[in-house]
């Protein structure tokens, strides 16, 4: 009764080097690379890394270079598949014009955030960092 046992730690990544990868990272952002090497505790060496932003169907590309990813900040990593990456129905922007959207939203979303907070406290919330959140 010999059953295969997952392989759940760095060395699975074996498999992957040498192939383009997308890595989501904790703080939100996506990378795209080529995997070149990783280490026991899964930092990652990516060639060729470009970071990718998107809005709506729009995507577009920052390159980055050589980049050494620390493993406690992976959240996903997964091999990009060559043949389907080029059926992604999103269309490719400059990264100006989409990084410039993205910063409008988060505009427009600071400036509602008052309205929110009023509106919440009603209700008998506290403003976060105010008064009652200290520990």
């Amino acid at each position: 009764m010999d059953a295969l046992i997952p392989f759940t730690t760095s060395g699975s990544l074996v498999d992957i080097v040498d192939k383009k990868v997308l890595i989501v990272l904790r703080d939100g952002r996506k990378l795209i690379g080529v995997l070149r090497s990783y280490d026991q505790y899964a930092n990652l060496v990516l060639e060729a890394a470009m970071e990718r932003i998107y809005h709506g169907l729009q995507w577009a590309q920052i390159p980055r270079g050589l980049f050494l990813v620390r493993g406690e900040n992976v959240v996903l990593l997964g091999e990009v598949d060559l043949d389907l990456e080029d059926e992604v129905p999103l269309r490719e922007a400059p990264w100006q014009e989409v990084y410039g959207k993205i910063q409008a939203e988060k505009n427009q979303a600071k400036k509602a955030q008052p309205v929110k907070d009023r509106e919440l406290h009603k209700l008998g919330f506290t403003v976060e960092g105010q008064e009652g959140d200290a520990y």
